[in-house]
């Protein structure tokens, strides 16, 4: 696992995304890019979370950020579930589970006294040079998009 912590490089991104084009961190360079990991589509903490996500997507773009939403479904489902809710950032599938290893957000969870292997639900601020500048791990939903904008307006 990964133990990223700030100021570290962010690890390389080159992902498929809804709309089928592929999205590269090393094309974002520049400015700031916010990369949130969720466990799933279309469950309720992942669906408000997304939603949050696409009704500060003005006030990320106006911050200069783009917003990138990852997970392990497939681009298929990604699109479904953009339309489903008329989501409007980025959702990137990582469907083979490489990048949410560098990240370090593919872990052991434990429910209900079971244990299963799933994304921890973080947020990784990269800044316009590549580097890490904040991570969020274990977020609750509930003001996480706003604590991450302003995150973003502070660079």
């Amino acid at each position: 696992m990964a133990d990223l912590t700030a100021g570290d490089a962010a690890p390389a991104i080159d992902l498929p995304r809804d709309g089928g084009e592929t999205v590269t961190l090393e094309a974002l360079k520049g400015g700031p890019v916010v990369v949130y990991f969720y466990p799933r589509d279309d469950t309720p903490g992942c669906t408000k979370e997304a939603i949050g996500f696409t009704e500060m997507a003005d006030a990320f773009a106006s911050s200069g950020a783009r917003v990138l939403g990852v997970s392990k479904d497939t681009v298929a489902k990604h699109e479904k579930f953009r339309d489903k809710h008329g989501l409007g950032i980025a959702l990137l599938s990582d469907a083979e589970g490489d990048v949410c290893e560098r990240y370090g957000v593919w872990v052991e969870k434990n429910m209900y006294g079971k244990k299963s292997m799933g994304i921890e639900r973080a947020t990784f601020l990269i800044g316009a040079d590549g580097t890490l500048q904040r991570i969020w791990r274990k977020v609750k939903v509930p003001g996480h998009v706003e604590e991450v904008l302003e995150a973003v307006k502070a660079l």
